[in-house]
């Protein structure tokens, strides 16, 4: 039984190890025993934190059988994006440069949820400082994606995912400027929520210490999970303020009302680029009928001002972006720093004026889409309007990496405008994952699980997989 343990929920696992038909050490010992198995073919975890893991199952087993008080994940082990700080382990952010900068103390989410009673059990890979589509990082190389391993995991918390939806852990955290919790979730099959910003505390002992206004306004820290419901869970034990993120805010976060049916805007085909892949577009409107059949009300709608949040989100983060790129060149791989000469290209160059106007006009934006959940409780749209690309796509020319960035734009009004979005997948198109996101108003992300859940009721839950394995000519 315990070697299938990997399977169960975070949910499951936690619930079994309370009642006693199974023990944190044979949880913990299961996974281990998975990665061993599946992670030489997909290079998503880069770090195995065996030793410490196993020293804590047996330290939750003693403390259940003395009759201890149980947390609610207590004994269940979860993995780590590796830039995210975890006490004693270097947070490499995937470059060279930081191999060896370890952590002395725990990130606010990560030290929460060891409180919650869960266990750190690996870190997992990200391209180079997280500044990429494509999980293929200086420091550890590929990730492959356990559905098909010649096309991407995305990113940037592509080995979360790949880890993940392989059964290596049934729950782990990212973050996210541009989608990077998102994208994974919809390439590898999982679900993950995008908080509000401000709802998950992030901080680093490791430099830079101090980040720039883009980052400010757009990154957060989220949760990854197979399962909705452990999504939840997971936001709900790493949210609040914390001292040491002055962004983070002590948020009461909004559920779905219950006393009328939703009222659901569907955007099968976002504007301000190519048009969308039938199959991706069909997996939107057939996640807006699921919610039909169930008595609410779904429209295909638009806000005003989509397709400049869009760009405006290019402005911001690309003008923070251009003035460290001097220093990022020195310090990035290859591909992570010809991803950047082509958004350096594609991109405006701002001066002092039109950079203050940006920050005005994002306002501007902010107030059409309020106006617009004045009447929508949420929004469902693709994730990427077109399938996982190949390998190096995104770098192998400028038609490439535009591509690349057109195919993720429906992730980006969440990061601009600092709202909500929990992506489910909504089924299987052409032998691979296809998510949808649900986008809602300011706090309102327990509403956007919620109707994540709603369809992952009737979609069902695609993962763990068994990694599909490069021929012997791939």
């Amino acid at each position: 039984m315990s070697n299938e343990l990997w399977r169960d929920s975070a949910h499951g696992l936690a619930a079994r190890i309370r009642s006693g038909e199974v023990s944190s050490r044979e949880v913990v010992d299961a996974h281990l025993a998975r990665i061993e198995e599946v992670n030489p073919h997909l290079n998503a975890v880069v770090r195995v934190l065996a030793d410490t893991a196993r020293a804590a199952a047996d330290a939750a087993d003693r403390s259940r059988a003395d009759g201890d008080h149980l947390a609610p994940l207590h004994g269940v082990p979860f993995t780590v994006k590796e830039n995210i700080d975890v006490a004693g382990t270097p947070t490499t952010s995937g470059v060279l440069v930081l191999a060896d900068a370890i952590a002395s103390v725990d990130a606010p989410a990560v030290q929460r949820m060891r409180t919650a009673g869960a266990i750190p059990i690996g870190r997992t890979n990200l391209p180079d400082f997280g500044l990429r589509v494509h999980t293929d990082s200086q420091l550890h190389g590929l990730t492959r994606n356990p559905w098909n391993p010649r096309v991407t995991t995305a990113g940037s918390s592509g080995g979360e995912a790949s880890a993940i939806a392989s059964g290596m852990s049934p729950l782990g955290l990212g973050n996210d400027i541009g989608g990077s919790l998102r994208n994974p979730a919809h390439c590898c099959g999982i679900a993950s929520i995008k908080p509000t910003t401000g709802v998950v505390p992030g901080a680093s002992v490791i430099p830079p210490l101090q980040v720039p206004i883009s980052f400010q306004l757009m990154a957060v820290e989220g949760v990854m999970a197979r399962h909705v419901a452990d999504v939840r869970l997971g936001l709900e034990i790493v949210a609040g303020v914390d001292r040491r993120d002055p962004v983070s805010v002590p948020a009461r976060l909004s559920d779905v009302p219950i006393d009328r049916p939703l009222r659901i805007a569907v955007i099968p085909d976002p504007p301000g680029g190519n048009p969308t892949d039938a199959g991706i577009a069909d997996a939107v409107r057939h996640a807006g009928s699921i919610l039909t059949a169930l008595g609410h009300i779904v429209v295909e709608a638009t806000p005003d001002g989509y397709a400049r949040a869009v760009e405006l989100w290019s402005l911001l983060l690309s003008g923070d972006l251009r003035t460290q790129k001097p220093i990022l060149d020195q310090v990035m791989g290859e591909g992570g720093r010809q991803f950047l000469d082509f958004m350096d290209v594609m991109s405006a160059q701002p001066d002092l004026e039109s950079w203050t106007l940006v920050h005005a006009e994002r306002n501007g934006v902010a107030k059409q889409w309020a106006e617009f959940f004045g009447d929508y409780d949420a929004i469902i749209s693709p994730v990427w309007t077109q399938p996982a690309f190949a390998h190096g796509a995104d770098i192998a020319d400028a038609a490439g990496a535009a591509a690349t960035l057109d195919l993720l734009r429906p992730t980006l009004p969440p990061n601009l405008l600092g709202l909500p979005a929990a992506v489910v997948p909504a089924g299987i198109r052409n032998s691979m994952p296809v998510g949808v996101q649900i986008i809602g108003d300011r706090f309102h992300d327990l509403a956007c699980l919620s109707i994540a859940a709603m369809i992952e009721n009737s979609v069902g839950v695609l993962t763990p997989i068994d990694p599909v394995l490069v021929s012997a000519d791939g």
